[in-house]
């Protein structure tokens, strides 16, 4: 059985060793986008304020900045855990018609299916940023506690809280939907390693997260006070666990394919020996085969994609914009030296 446990470190001294160094002139920044190893290092050099004024005539690249800044000044070096399988097969971004869920990432296949409310109607996949958080956060519990049993109520809210995520008010409702959702449903991962096919079934909770009883408005009933995690999901959760960085998740908290990246890139950089180059064609296989042209595709990840960068201050990846993006052999996101597996 293995299991993190993180240890501290400060953030500011770790990262200034392993950014990158990118020779930056303020003075003759042409405005132009800039990768995110510049904007790490701009920020280490002149500060958020005047990296900011550099920046200011992109909105995304101050999304950027401020995601960045908040990772090299994190002291917490809180951590949070997904599930590897995620890494290669994630939830839908968008609510989908269909009952059933099918996400191939080549050596592991995710196949999710609707559970049905009391007249046997289908209530749906679990979709979007919310489904993640809250999965997210179930997950991260049973591994730093080694319990299938979590405990919701003021925690989740709590934690939800953190994540830039109130469970009042307008979010109410989508919350408790997404809640709903991910009570419900039976997944089933599809592993193949050396020719040879590991079927895990079951669901990401035994129990329902949410009080029955939907009169009820008051943010307190909101959650039940503890859910058992399905046993299947919470052994193979176990056995392949993916440290993250909490404030990295935050910082992307409302940006599902952020999110997804975020995750992908934390499995696969730092267990790469050489450089691995990606075509846009495919990327889009993987993260939006619902895309008819690659050029939207293109187009609408590289947001995404540089959001979750600069989240991964040590993550090194190439970007062109006619090829696709070449991966570096990287540090992952969460040193070694700040857990230990058991």
């Amino acid at each position: 059985m293995r299991t993190v446990q993180p240890r501290r470190e400060n953030s500011p001294t770790r990262l200034k060793r392993t950014v990158r160094t990118v020779q930056v002139d303020a003075e003759q920044h042409d405005g132009s986008p800039l990768a995110m190893a510049e904007i790490h290092q701009m920020l280490l050099q002149y500060g958020v304020e005047e990296t900011r004024r550099i920046l200011a005539s992109s909105k995304n690249d101050r999304n950027c900045v401020d995601a960045a800044h908040a990772i090299l000044t994190d002291e917490k070096q809180d951590i949070g855990i997904a599930h590897a399988g995620f890494a290669m097969a994630a939830l839908p971004h968008k609510k989908t018609a269909s009952s059933v869920w099918e996400k191939d990432g080549g050596p592991v296949k995710l196949l999710v299916e609707s559970g049905l409310d009391s007249n046997k109607t289908p209530i749906g996949v679990p979709y979007g940023s919310v489904a993640r958080l809250i999965l997210l956060y179930l997950q991260t519990q049973a591994v730093k506690h080694k319990s299938r049993e979590i405990e919701l109520g003021s925690s989740m809210n709590a934690w939800l809280a953190a994540m830039n995520l109130s469970v009042g008010g307008k979010t109410y409702q989508l919350v408790r939907e997404q809640s709903r959702r991910i009570s419900r449903c039976r997944l089933t991962f599809f592993r193949t390693e050396g020719g040879t096919q590991f079927v895990s079934n079951g669901a990401f909770v035994r129990d329902a997260i949410f009080p029955i009883d939907d009169s009820k408005t008051d943010q307190k009933s909101l959650w039940l006070d503890v859910v058992r995690l399905d046993e299947s999901f919470y052994q193979s959760l176990i056995d392949h666990p993916l440290p993250l960085r909490e404030i990295a998740i935050k910082q992307i908290s409302t940006r599902s394919l952020a999110i997804d990246l975020y995750i992908w890139l934390a499995y696969r950089l730092h267990i790469l020996t050489q450089p691995l180059h990606i075509s846009w064609a495919a990327l889009k296989s993987q993260f939006g085969p619902e895309y008819k042209e690659l050029r939207f595709f293109r187009r609408d990840i590289l947001p995404s994609l540089n959001l979750a960068l600069s989240v991964y201050p040590e993550a090194i990846v190439r970007i062109d914009e006619k090829t696709g993006i070449t991966l570096h052999p990287s540090p992952s996101p969460v040193q070694p030296r700040l857990y230990s597996v058991s």
